[in-house]
């Protein structure tokens, strides 16, 4: 696909002679005499690059091109003047302009300087499109599951996405914690800005001091060179913290320092730097719990828990989990190339009965599993590893109740649920049968 240029100039032939040569080099040019032409070329064509004179019959190129790139930040606009005056250089690349050439003196810089900045607007528009991509993939919409609870909190988390507010995710692990982050900075008014997650408990006190607010070369051994920390990579953007509960009380002072003053210092360095970050925090820990045990600083607790979502356990929304299977089952058939593609009633009857105490987590290795070792087309109870086989089959109180109603169980599965045959294996009367049934409440 050709690059597209638009080309703005009132002087007909010095447009003209400029057009030809850039259609020799192959570039799709479009051209224009005046700022009202110019705008309506814009919004047909979308060029790649625009070559604009800073001075027109109806404007200032300049003021043009700055507004032109407010509306259409993938394109790349280079400034055309016949004075050369440096002040309106300085205005245009202060605000986003690529660059500017003086007419006559740098011809043979035209050229190099389109390709340059064709390439920026093609990476741009990739990044664009890398973005939106991540939009909908990080989005309220692809967190599955229609039960009350975690429907509860998608709405309060949507509602709240809009403002820069710190947010305190709480839950079990594996209840997808740093998926309700992305999806709370790609649905807000960050959401062209940098998310950056780190796990807390994934590294040590000094280390994570390090990761977090960058150091300056020769602060420690080993540190050869400045390295920008993930405060400064957010900047303008989300940091998420996860697992908040295992930061150290030293470090916690640091981060409250930062939520109240938007202020830090590197590791070994001694000047402030300034960031704008929203910050979402997660944790499995019952923080009020750690802030009276001492393990935690009440001030920094009330400044990050602003806003607090409660994501509930698998076991709190059983009923949303043969959607998630079923999700599942769709991305790990493509990625191992099997040919399931149904799930059995039998599959997710008996997932349903399991605790899951690693949550979306363990159901997702669970299922990724199943689909493995699936030989067919159709996911069965048999694809259950043996110890999920087991949870299932086990009573789960050792009660004479809880044992006679796994007996009567096993006998009807080994019986494929005729409850004649069963009630003679089991030497009762089928009345007594379905008196059991109805009492343990036996489908």
């Amino acid at each position: 696909m050709k690059i597209k240029v638009l080309l703005i100039d009132d002087e007909e032939k010095l447009r003209s002679l400029t057009s030809k040569l850039l259609v020799y080099e192959d570039y799709d040019v479009f051209e224009a005499g005046n700022i009202a032409s110019a705008n309506q070329k814009v919004e047909l064509h979308v060029p790649d690059v625009v070559l604009c004179d800073v001075k027109l019959p109806d404007g200032n190129g300049v003021d043009f091109c700055i507004k032109s790139k407010e509306k259409f930040p993938e394109i790349e606009f280079i400034l055309l003047t016949a004075y050369g005056r440096i002040q309106d250089g300085v205005k245009a690349i202060k605000h986003g302009i690529f660059d500017y050439l003086v007419k006559g003196d740098d011809n043979d810089k035209l050229i190099p300087l389109i390709e340059k900045a064709s390439q920026k607007a093609l990476l741009q528009k990739e990044l664009t499109k890398l973005k939106s991509k991540l939009s909908k993939q990080y989005n309220f919409d692809s967190i599955l599951g229609d039960s009350e609870k975690i429907q509860e909190a998608k709405v309060l988390a949507r509602k709240v996405s809009q403002s820069d507010t710190s947010i305190l995710l709480t839950g079990a692990t594996g209840t997808g914690k740093e998926v309700f982050a992305q999806a709370i900075h790609y649905e807000g008014k960050r959401s062209d800005k940098s998310f950056v997650a780190i796990n807390c408990s994934a590294i040590s006190g000094e280390i994570l001091e390090s990761e977090l607010f960058g150091h300056k070369a020769g602060a420690f051994t080993g540190a050869v060179t400045d390295k920008k920390g993930l405060f400064e990579e957010a900047n303008h953007g989300t940091l998420f913290l996860d697992e908040i509960g295992e930061m150290p009380l030293e470090l916690q002072a640091k981060l409250l320092r930062v939520l109240e003053s938007g202020t830090f210092i590197k590791v070994g360095d001694t000047k402030e730097k300034q960031v704008n970050v929203r910050i979402i925090t997660a944790t499995n820990r019952n923080l009020p719990e750690e802030v009276t045990a001492g393990n935690f600083r009440e001030d920094l607790l009330y400044r990050l828990s602003v806003i607090q979502i409660h994501l509930p356990s698998l076991s709190d929304r059983r009923t949303d989990i043969p959607e998630l299977v079923d999700h599942f089952v769709k991305i790990f058939s493509v990625k191992a190339n099997t040919k399931v593609k149904k799930i059995s009633p039998e599959f997710i009857r008996e997932v349903q009965k399991l605790p899951f105490k690693g949550n979306i987590r363990e159901l997702r290795n669970l299922v990724e599993r199943a689909v493995i070792l699936c030989d067919g087309d159709t996911l069965t109870a048999e694809q259950l590893a043996p110890s999920y086989q087991r949870e299932i089959n086990e009573p789960k109180s050792m009660t004479m109740a809880s044992a006679e109603k796994a007996q009567i169980i096993r006998v009807l599965k080994h019986v494929n649920g005729n409850k004649t045959q069963a009630a003679k294996v089991l030497e009762i009367g089928l009345t007594t049968l379905y008196k059991k049934l109805h009492d343990f409440e036996i489908e």
